[in-house]
């Protein structure tokens, strides 16, 4: 892993939380992404040299929709940015962690994307994402 690529949020309201990020604490909004497959929508916030992910679910049944019944709003997410994600999670498994994806998966803004499970990882979701 190389850098800290974003931070995900999930939220009930995304134009509350978007008013919040963007009026109050200052972050500048990016633009916005419905990523069907996932059934959320995203809004890309910039926060200088990483971005913020405030996401928010689409139907019931999206894996957010379930993450925010059961915690409630908050942090969702770490995504680390990597040079070849396939390669990564053939190590990752090696090392016996628990992934959520074994394949990469199309993610927001094109990227290649998978999840490693919070039991692996002290309890953070972790995300890893390839341009």
């Amino acid at each position: 892993m190389t850098l800290l690529d974003h931070i995900g949020i999930a939220v009930k309201d995304l134009d509350a939380a978007v008013k919040l990020f963007t009026e109050i604490i200052g972050l500048k909004l990016e633009g916005y992404e419905t990523v069907k497959e996932q059934e959320v929508k995203i809004a890309f916030l910039s926060a200088k040299n990483t971005e913020v992910e405030l996401i928010t679910p689409l139907s019931n049944e999206s894996p957010v929709a379930k993450f925010l019944e059961k915690r409630g709003e908050g942090l969702h997410h770490l995504a680390f940015r990597v040079k070849n994600l396939s390669d990564m999670l053939r190590r990752l498994k090696s090392e016996r962690l628990q992934l959520i994806d074994k394949e990469p998966r199309k993610g927001a803004r094109g990227r290649k994307i998978a999840f490693i499970h919070p039991k692996s990882t002290h309890g953070v979701l972790l995300e890893l994402c390839e341009e």
